[in-house]
């Protein structure tokens, strides 16, 4: 069974929300907080840390009864104090948590004052203007809380990518160890690389169906087993994952696989295009009156309908098909071409290692370049650096340049833009770093027109060269800020300016729609991790997975290009 540092986060997060709502200690309540934040960057995986032997009690803000409970976590799926706790309040009070603008304190007050324990109640609530009547609420954030319970409705029951992704490659791991089992692959929006993933569809074929449906049921992550059947089978994980398997015939393997990869618009497509042709497809195959011309691969389904093979990510019925007929599909990135991160935190602001760390971690990467970018002193609550601290850690860069070999450090900052559209040093600091990395944390409700104009000033001060997620959502949790799109593709390439693609799970900022939509204006990009720690590096391919659902080729990304050239095109 596998437990991902996400989801062992979340217990943590979870057990400090319901103490806080409860009214029990709050160093106690903190210290839970603070382990799930250093949990949440480590990067690391703490399962296998745990599996061999290692001493997770000396991680920053752990200790032992937190290390204990860890492991208890890992071994079990679970944390019984956890569980214990939960059975003293309603089964979705913590749902409303899940909103923005609602955090423990005020989770407290609605339910103890209004009753509201769901997310329905609390939309109901603000629906009908009992919010704004209590203490410490106003009409602005009971309307903030209502469109805020009506995107968390729409999201439903989905998982972050890379929360998913360590349960599909582990179950993929154990289906391919069984040795009936031929071809296995997990399909759907997983294999797309979708931001966020409802549910996992495995394809497997076998020459013996029946005994690998009961190899697959006897996983031992398996909470509920919700159908057994000889070709197929329906189960409930542990982390309520529903897993649906598959076990088709080999000669229909290629047709299974398009077909249940979809996305269903895609398939739709292609259907039509077979119709044309006197053909017909399903999940069994491409047929030419009743004669069966294709299957085994989804290789020969394409060049069925006389297409090229489109990648999982592009099929989202975004001009792929006519891209496919007139041979103009994108090569898409691979994370291999990266080679060099232009965006991450050390100790000068909130990140968790010191400069030298994160170098020597690029290093191990293989990357030939990084770029130090924590956060400039607006962002008060991450001690982000004022004038003096950053001219200070550009000394410690150009040491540490000097002393370390085959990585150069480049010296940024992830600026904040201000309301107004200034930002937050002086050009007289900026014009002694390699470039400027600029962002919104604030103000995200301005009209589209006060938002777009405070960030197309930014764009226009000569030292900044990155736009760092540039929509400022946070998928699930917060929507994008309003801003006119064209106009900012326009004000980047009238500035010499990059598009961030944030690889941060939570972001992955640009979203695909929008960054296949620059690179039709002509824009370039940058991928980068914004890594709190050395660990968080790992990131990068979360952010290449975005950028192939963009389209987007090595020619797009700037840090695929060697530190020469990459410096050329920093330049004003």
């Amino acid at each position: 069974m596998v437990v991902s540092n996400a989801e062992i986060a979340s217990i943590f997060t979870q057990l400090a929300d319901l103490l806080e709502i409860r009214g029990e200690d709050p160093f106690r309540t903190r210290a839970y907080r603070n382990a799930a934040r250093t949990i949440g960057n480590l990067g690391k995986d703490l399962s296998k840390m745990v599996e061999e032997g290692e001493d997770i009690s000396k991680l920053p803000t752990i200790g032992e009864r937190i290390a204990a409970k860890i492991k208890e976590i890992v071994e079990t799926g679970r944390l019984a104090k956890l569980e214990y706790l939960k059975h003293d309040f309603p089964p979705h009070l913590l749902d409303i948590l899940t909103v923005e603008g609602i955090g423990p304190k005020r989770a407290k007050i609605l339910y103890q004052e209004l009753h509201i324990d769901s997310l329905d109640a609390l939309k109901q609530a603000a629906e009908s203007h009992r919010i704004s009547k209590l203490k410490g609420f106003s009409e602005g954030l009971e309307q903030k809380i209502l469109h805020a319970t009506l995107l968390a409705k729409k999201e439903g029951k989905r998982f972050l990518y890379a929360v998913i992704e360590p349960h599909a490659l582990a179950l993929e791991h154990y289906l391919k160890a069984y040795k009936g089992a031929e071809q296995v692959t997990v399909a759907g929006s997983f294999r797309r690389r979708k931001e966020t993933v409802g549910d996992l569809d495995v394809l497997t074929t076998s020459k013996d169906p029946a005994k690998l449906i009961n190899y697959f049921v006897a996983y031992p992550a398996v909470k509920e087993i919700v159908s057994h059947g000889n070709t197929r089978s329906t189960v409930i994980l542990k982390n309520d994952l529903q897993v649906d398997l598959r076990c088709v015939k080999e000669e229909s393997y290629g047709a299974a696989l398009h077909y249940f990869t979809g996305s269903k618009s895609h398939n739709i497509a292609i259907r039509v295009m077979a119709k044309e042709q006197g053909m017909k497809v399903n999940e069994y195959g491409l047929f030419k009156d009743e004669k069966k011309i294709a299957g085994a691969t989804e290789t020969e389904m394409y060049e069925g309908v006389g297409l090229r093979y489109i990648e999982p990510e592009l099929r989202e019925s975004r001009g792929e098909h006519t891209a496919a007929r007139q041979n103009r599909l994108p090569k898409l990135i691979e994370e291999d071409q990266i080679r060099g991160d232009l965006h991450m935190h050390t100790h000068y602001s909130d990140g968790h290692n010191n400069i030298k760390e994160m170098a020597l971690a690029a290093k191990k990467r293989e990357y030939g370049y990084i770029a130090i970018t924590d956060h400039s002193k607006h962002m008060s609550i991450v001690h982000g650096m004022d004038e003096k601290r950053a001219m200070e850690q550009m000394e410690e860069i150009d040491r540490l340049n000097e002393e370390l070999k085959g990585i150069t450090i480049l010296k940024s900052v992830e600026l904040d833009i201000l309301e107004d559209g200034s930002l937050a040093l002086p050009d007289s600091v900026l014009k002694e770093m390699d470039f400027v990395v600029a962002a919104v944390h604030d103000h995200f409700s301005l009209t589209q027109k006060m938002q777009t104009k405070r960030i197309l000033r930014a764009l226009e001060n000569p030292y900044v060269k990155i736009l760092a997620h540039p929509t400022g959502r946070l998928i699930g949790e917060r929507e994008p800020y309003k801003i006119n799109m064209k106009q900012l593709y326009k004000g980047i390439m009238d500035n010499g300016c990059f598009l961030e693609i944030n690889a941060q799970p939570k972001r992955l900022d640009l979203n695909d729609i929008y960054a296949k939509r620059a690179k039709e204006a002509g824009v370039r990009f940058t991928i980068s991790t914004d890594a709190h720690n050395a660990a968080s590096l790992d990131y990068m391919r979360y952010g290449v997975y975005q950028a192939r659902r963009g389209w987007l080729e090595e020619k797009d990304v700037i840090n695929t290009l060697s530190l020469s050239a990459l410096k050329k095109v920093l330049k004003r």
